[in-house]
């Protein structure tokens, strides 16, 4: 591995974290450099470790500020995990891109409704989903997360902040919890199939743990009103990136 390659995995890995961190789409940074690196059927494994070493600091930077709803999110944990495993092997056998295509459309409108209807992402609020469709909301999710994780953020947030009632910023600590907590077992699938590469995913993931490590603590510092604006560039941003490229 290059010096080159390893200066592009860690700026790229920084940039990704940050924006996972408080938003969302930061795998549409690292997924196309890992394809370059690695090739495409190794990238989204790979990716994982990244996402395992950045949540890890999250969740402890989050926890530091006391920022994260654990009774709150230990019932949303379960259909999450099982969520993720069966992407996470679905992933294995079949191609990600149509899914990719269909997400961006879904990413647009939960930018949209930020940017038009921000009064329902400041503060928390009434839950609006209530059993079984929270439990099958956040099935899908997981699904989600496990098969390609690009972006999967923005859906766990809207689950978490529309759907749940959280605010923006107990929102983004339950997300981040949410996501470490299905990471390892889906990292040991992708392992199991051999699409993982080591080396290059911890160069990703020290990357990955400082944009994390940053964004969580700027978003207990300064709240839900600039996590919002953030999230609307990291949505639309991502979502341009999906369609188009």
């Amino acid at each position: 591995m290059s010096w080159g390659t390893v200066l592009l995995l860690l700026a790229g890995g920084m940039l990704a974290g940050f924006v996972n961190t408080v938003a969302g789409g930061g795998s549409v940074v690292t997924i196309p450099i890992l394809v370059e690196i690695v090739g495409a059927s190794v990238a989204n494994g790979t990716n994982r470790i990244a996402i395992l070493m950045q949540n890890l600091v999250g969740v402890g930077g989050f926890q530091r500020g006391r920022a994260i709803p654990w009774s709150a999110v230990w019932p949303l944990a379960p259909p999450v995990i099982v969520g993720a495993l069966g992407g996470a092997y679905v992933a294995t056998t079949i191609p990600s891109e149509a899914m990719r295509r269909v997400f961006a459309v879904v990413v647009v409108l939960v930018a949209a409704s930020v940017l038009v209807q921000p009064s329902r992402w400041m503060g928390g609020s009434e839950p609006r989903l209530h059993q079984p469709w929270k439990w099958l909301a956040f099935l899908a999710i997981g699904f989600y997360g496990g098969f390609v994780q690009a972006g999967v953020g923005f859906l766990m947030l809207a689950g978490l902040v529309l759907g749940s009632g959280f605010g923006l910023v107990k929102g983004n600590a339950a997300k981040v919890t949410l996501i470490l907590s299905y990471t390892p077992l889906v990292l040991v699938l992708f392992a199991s199939a051999d699409q993982v590469d080591l080396a290059v995913g911890l160069v990703l993931g020290a990357g990955n743990m400082t944009g994390a490590w940053m964004a969580s603590s700027l978003a207990i510092k300064k709240g839900a009103a600039w996590i919002r604006w953030v999230l609307i560039v990291a949505a639309v941003a991502a979502a341009l990136r999906m369609l188009l490229l």
